[in-house]
């Protein structure tokens, strides 16, 4: 019987044709088969020689969310990894580049996101299709998952999250707003506005205008007792006019008012 030649393990290897090296732990971006689809991610397990010195890494993938049984979602970053139960064992030699594969709460906090950064926030389940874990917190209007690259505001009063879009506001609006309010949050009486006058709340114009219509309704009932009265006097005194006649003969009532003011 052939005897097999035991495989050593190694602290690190050097991907060829750069700098960076590889050591147990770390992400690398594997090349594919198809030199038209993305590289492939995964987290370095082990890396051992075999005795002519032939490299080989051992590897749990990473899936993007469209290589999942359920596919991408609307929520899901466009960064965005799932650790998988997936192992497998590659040459070396298709190691292209490091990567780094954040958690979901350290990848929130970064100021500049770079080509080679990602983020993970669930294990996948490569045989079944499920995931870990298996709910997870929703936010706005529409009740979905954060997704980390998409621009949200909070409403500075209940603290709540919402999509520029969902509350009918631009990206270009979102961005210049010093203060937010949401609708549930938005006085009735007060239109909330932000320093750019960008309303963030429903204005009730109409009820304003029914208080300036029900004044003016005043001013005419006042209007109309003055001249009844004034021409009921009228008629009393030089017995000319009814007050019923002066309201039959507008162009006389005219007159007498007329000469009344001067």
């Amino acid at each position: 019987m052939v005897k097999t030649k035991a495989k050593k393990d190694i602290d690190s290897y050097a991907i060829k044709g750069t700098s960076n090296v590889v050591c147990p732990g770390d992400c690398v971006l594997m090349r594919p088969s198809d030199s038209e689809k993305a590289p492939y991610v995964a987290k370095v397990e082990k890396i051992e020689a075999d005795h002519r010195n032939n490299v080989k890494v051992r590897v749990r993938w990473y899936y993007r969310p469209e290589e999942s049984i359920g596919g991408r979602r609307q929520f899901h970053g466009p960064k965005e990894l799932f650790i998988s139960d997936h192992y497998d064992v590659q040459s070396a030699h298709t190691i292209e580049g490091k990567c780094v594969v954040h958690s979901f709460k350290n990848y929130t906090k970064l100021e500049n996101v770079e080509l080679e950064d990602y983020f993970c926030r669930f294990e996948y389940k490569a045989a079944t299709g499920g995931f870990s874990p298996d709910r997870v917190a929703v936010f706005c209007k529409c009740e979905m998952p954060y997704n980390p690259d998409d621009l949200i505001v909070q409403c500075e009063r209940c603290e709540d999250w919402f999509h520029p879009y969902c509350v009918d506001m631009s990206i270009e609006q979102a961005k210049k707003l010093d203060h937010f309010l949401c609708l549930d949050c938005s006085s009735d009486d007060d239109v909330k506005r932000s320093s750019n006058g960008c309303s963030l709340s429903m204005t009730f114009e109409p009820k304003v205008e029914a208080k300036r219509r029900k004044s003016n309704a005043m001013e005419d009932l006042s209007t109309r007792a003055c001249v009844a009265l004034f021409c009921f006097a009228l008629a009393f005194f030089f017995r000319e006019l009814t007050l019923m006649e002066a309201m039959l003969r507008p162009r006389m009532l005219g007159e007498l008012l007329e000469g009344w003011r001067t």
